[in-house]
């Protein structure tokens, strides 16, 4: 286990292809074995660079009307009553997710997707026993037909012979040379990487800002005062692209979130020879965890690394200190993304709604990323209401 920045770059920087990305094989067969997570080399390049294709700011910037779109439907379902924030943060994200990969196309299959992925997600970190009436073995049958249905979208593409800057577009893009197996255990992977975590994100930005009204407040003001400066210029309400870019103030609540809850906690690599760094010996095969969190709460790297405090972010952090996205060639390449959806929702959020937090708010769960108790129960009701 490593827990200083210099360690964490030469894992995950410098010295990077001395240490390959390592699952569980259980995951690894519920996932994919062609998912860009458990590769390195030329087939990993290969699949970062259509994923980075996809999720850059020149494709993502064309889907922001879409996204604003399921942020204000998915609030105004939750408006009025007792929710789960996690569970409804993983619905909102799910269908961002759904949207990045497949355009308008996954509209004729969401629920049987919704159904299948659900049912795979349960048995995702159940132990791998593969006998019937286990959740292993019905996330297997599920992750069967998935890929079933994901054929039925690839075939459909194919027919409509169209151009499309979605993920799936990139993947099959003419010289990509992907086979359907390579491109289902993908979209899986990052169906699976882009829920649970932004979720986990926007569960906690909601609790940090109940706690830190003085935040609360200038975040509020920020979005407001975009909604004024559109209105004087009679751009209408919806957002836009370059809107998203004059958020500092809810950037660095954002940052100070994802620094204090630190979602991705560690991330799992594997020595493949024998490496030495500063007199210390890490053995050929053996694991290596770069703990995020551990850096990331050293008060060597930042001050009062317990206290919730978006104001550290005016200045950029020492460097290989912030890594809420891992670092180096594998660090999440959908972050772009994940920033935009959250954004979009906080402003709604908070421009629009006011909520109160139900019941203990000290106690943790992992699920399996640290979350607050119960999902943080809240009551979101519009500001304009009584």
């Amino acid at each position: 286990m490593i827990s200083s920045p210099e360690a964490a770059k030469l894992v995950l920087v410098t010295k990077a292809h001395l240490f390959k990305p390592t699952f569980p094989a259980s995951k690894e067969r519920m996932l994919g074995k062609q998912a860009i997570f458990f590769h390195q080399g030329e087939y990993h390049a290969k699949l970062r660079k259509l994923v980075l294709r996809a999720f850059m700011p020149k494709a993502i910037k064309n889907i922001v009307p879409d996204i604003e779109s399921i942020a204000i439907n998915s609030l105004e379902s939750l408006q009025g009553r007792l929710i789960n924030t996690y569970q409804e943060m993983k619905t909102y994200t799910y269908n961002v997710a759904l949207l990045s990969i497949f355009g308008k196309d996954e509209m004729l299959y969401r629920e049987d997707l919704k159904r299948c992925y659900f049912v795979l997600e349960m048995g995702y970190n159940s132990m791998p026993i593969n006998l019937p009436g286990t959740l292993f073995h019905k996330a297997m049958k599920a992750r069967k037909e998935l890929a079933k249905i994901l054929a039925k979208i690839i075939s459909l593409r194919r027919e409509t012979e169209h151009n499309h800057t979605d993920l799936l577009g990139s993947f099959m893009g003419d010289q990509e040379d992907l086979t359907d197996e390579q491109i289902a255990d993908n979209i899986i992977g990052v169906i699976f990487a882009a829920r649970d975590t932004t979720a986990s994100v926007l569960t906690w930005i909601l609790k940090y800002l109940g706690e830190n009204p003085s935040v609360l407040q200038a975040v509020t003001e920020e979005q407001e005062g975009i909604m004024r400066e559109k209105e004087e210029k009679g751009e209408g309400k919806m957002l836009s692209w370059a809107d998203t870019k004059k958020m500092p103030m809810t950037t660095r609540v954002i940052q100070e979130t994802l620094r204090a809850a630190s979602i991705l906690s560690f991330t799992f690599r594997e020595a493949v020879e024998d490496v030495e760094f500063e007199g210390y010996l890490i053995p050929k095969g053996w694991k290596v965890l770069p703990l995020f969190r551990n850096i990331h709460h050293s008060p060597d790297n930042f001050s009062e690394p317990e206290k919730f405090d978006p104001s550290r972010f005016e200045v950029s952090p020492k460097p290989n200190t912030f890594m809420p996205f891992g670092n180096g060639i594998h660090s999440c390449p959908g972050n772009e993304l994940a920033k935009l959806e959250i954004l979009i929702l906080v402003h709604h959020l908070t421009t629009k709604y006011r909520w109160s937090m139900m019941g203990p708010q000290n106690g943790i769960q992992y699920g399996p990323f640290a979350l607050p108790q119960n999902g943080l129960p809240i009551m979101l009701s519009h500001k304009t209401s009584s």
